[in-house]
């Protein structure tokens, strides 16, 4: 007698695989979260869906500094003089920007890079929003860049990659402080610690 093997319907094993897609979430994360949307009612499920289709139909990157945004230029690069336009800070995600501006520190501009230099994951300087970077320091105006990078491996070798391109230019170059633990995300920083790092930051 052959046994058969049990498996779950057509559309909950599809969604299970298409959360296990999504970063550090485990197949075994993947299908908690599908239980927990099947028995989800349905006007949550589908405020769900809208909010995630709304994030693809309506969210775009800022042409300047590469952010995520609803509208182009991003509130922060059109801010005018509100901001101080001579220091750009690059930062590897959105989310950082978020964290930066939650500790009311800097008034500057910032450049996202959308990710780190990875040759394991293949990632390599043409995939991150590094040539736009430079392209914005020709006008002159800018005086320095900070490169607020994660304090690990891959932050640390984008950093110093950039300093070696900015460095004929020059802008000075500095990077936030070692408040921030080594390894640590600054998304995951708290307020104070982000603060103190990036007033403290020093010259590369």
């Amino acid at each position: 007698m052959t046994t058969r093997r049990y498996s779950a319907a057509e559309p909950v094993g599809q969604l299970v695989e298409e959360l296990h897609k999504l970063p550090g979430i485990g197949p075994k994360t993947a299908q908690r979260l599908t239980y927990h949307l099947v028995r989800m009612p349905r006007d949550d499920a589908l405020r769900l869906a809208e909010a995630i289709l709304a994030v693809k139909d309506r969210i775009v990157l800022c042409s300047q500094c590469y952010n995520i945004t609803e509208a182009d230029p991003c509130a922060l690069c059109a801010s005018g003089p509100a901001r101080d336009r001579t220091r750009i800070c690059v930062v590897e995600e959105a989310l950082d920007v978020v964290a930066l501006e939650r500790t009311g520190a800097y008034d500057g501009l910032y450049h996202v890079l959308h990710g780190v230099i990875s040759p394991m994951n293949g990632i390599g300087p043409e995939e991150l929003k590094i040539r736009p970077l430079l392209d914005r320091l020709k006008g002159g105006e800018v005086q320095e860049v900070i490169l607020a990078t994660n304090p690990n491996l891959e932050g640390e070798a984008t950093s110093m990659y950039i300093n070696n391109l900015i460095a004929p230019l020059g802008v000075k170059v500095t990077r936030p402080a070692r408040g921030l633990p080594v390894g640590g995300d600054l998304e995951y920083a708290d307020e104070i610690t982000l603060g103190r790092a990036i007033e403290g930051r020093q010259s590369v």
